[in-house]
């Protein structure tokens, strides 16, 4: 609490009064004092109570009531290696708050996430900080007490959950899913049961979870790491985007859960906003936010798309201009409108000599109009009498006799 609460205090006079206080009011209980004769505090079921009535209404999620509980035959306290373990959550959580990632109430311990089956996943910790860069983290801390693949197990669950529907999504969303393995992938994630919970992380992926390992050995970091890289890929690891473009080199992130590690030592001695974490499936150490940050995500795909489709346009220009028709009486390429014309089935049937430019087709169009308008007065005018050379000749047939 008093590397929580008073992180530039080098006594916790204060933090311990306060303590003692709420202690008097059956707010809070002493459960374990360490060998190094710090005290571990924890609520009451009053002071939970009270706890839930107050943050709850903001929004902030109260873990679950730590029960004393005893050994019937000794009296002993039970669970003393869980208080350890807290006292590590709590040292993590101060680091972060020191190097200004989140604030007090920004962090949450032992959060419950209901998978379908009705398992809980329990987070050890987790951390708002959106004016660090990191709007939600869930944590997983750990003290060399669970084997590599049980941290394995951790990551599928927080990736499964991560693709749950609420119960109150419309039929038609539930029965795409239904439909086929992986539908899930194309339902956004404004509609999934997550974004109950948590606000969006500002970048392409599910909710970000760290690794913490404290009082453990390199060699047992690097092992499970390997393991975590080999035996996790489709639960963090990025895909190639299904498009029909070459040199696609970005990454879809859109279905992975960003995984970072790092030590509650490293984290200590240089701080949290130190380059101290590293990212699944990269080689380096970086900042939180560099190593959450995916740049050869979905900014990169959007440029690189651009530039392909750019490409792709002018390929096929190039390609039609190659099969542009040709005139055969001026030796023009046809223009886009001469060339619909005589290509479309609607429009070939009147446009005249399909071998000929727009220009020549004008002028043939001219020529025949003009042929037209002058044979016009001709096919008007009347027919002309027929002439008579002999015109008495009849008469003499029918002539009298005197």
């Amino acid at each position: 609490m008093w590397k929580l609460t008073r992180p530039g205090n080098q006594h916790d006079k204060l933090v311990r009064d306060t303590l003692l206080d709420l202690e008097d009011h059956q707010l809070v209980r002493i459960e374990l004092v360490r060998e190094d004769q710090r005290q571990v505090w924890v609520l009451t079921k009053r002071g939970h109570g009270e706890a839930k009535q107050l943050l709850e209404p903001k929004g902030i999620r109260v873990s679950a009531l730590r029960e004393e509980k005893y050994d019937p035959v000794t009296g002993k306290l039970l669970g003393a290696s869980y208080n350890d373990h807290a006292a590590a959550v709590t040292s993590t959580a101060a680091e972060l708050h020191r190097a200004g990632i989140g604030n007090r109430l920004g962090f949450q311990t032992e959060i419950g996430h209901r998978l379908g089956d009705g398992y809980v996943q329990r987070a050890d910790l987790v951390v708002r900080a959106p004016a660090a860069g990191v709007s939600v983290m869930l944590l997983e801390i750990d003290r060399r007490s669970e084997d590599a693949h049980d941290l394995v197990t951790k990551l599928r669950r927080y990736w499964e959950w991560g693709r749950l529907l609420p119960k109150d999504v419309p039929k038609l969303t539930v029965d795409l899913v239904r439909s086929r393995p992986g539908a899930i992938e194309d339902v956004d994630h404004e509609k999934r049961l997550w974004r109950r919970f948590y606000p969006p992380t500002g970048r392409e992926g599910l909710v970000p979870l760290a690794f913490v390992f404290a009082d453990t050995t390199e060699a047992k970091i690097a092992n499970t790491v390997k393991v975590l890289e080999e035996a996790d890929r489709r639960y963090w690891a990025p895909r190639p985007y299904d498009t029909y473009h070459r040199g696609i080199t970005a990454r879809d992130y859109r279905q992975a859960v960003p995984v970072v590690i790092t030590t509650l030592e490293q984290l200590q001695e240089h701080g949290a906003d130190a380059a101290v974490w590293r990212r699944l499936g990269r080689t380096r150490e970086q900042t939180l936010t560099d190593a959450l940050d995916n740049p050869d995500g979905d900014a990169l795909y959007h440029r690189q798309y651009a530039r392909a489709e750019a490409e792709d346009a002018r390929r096929r220009a190039a390609e039609r201009e190659v099969r542009r028709p040709v005139c055969k009486r001026c030796g023009r390429k046809f223009t886009d409108q001469r060339w619909e014309e005589t290509t479309a089935h609607r429009t070939a049937w009147k446009a005249g000599d399909v071998s000929v430019c727009g220009t020549c087709h004008a002028d043939d169009v001219a020529r025949e109009e003009a042929a037209a308008e002058a044979a016009r007065p001709q096919a008007a005018a009347p027919p002309e009498p027929e002439s008579d050379p002999e015109p008495d000749r009849g008469r003499g047939w029918f002539r009298r006799r005197p």
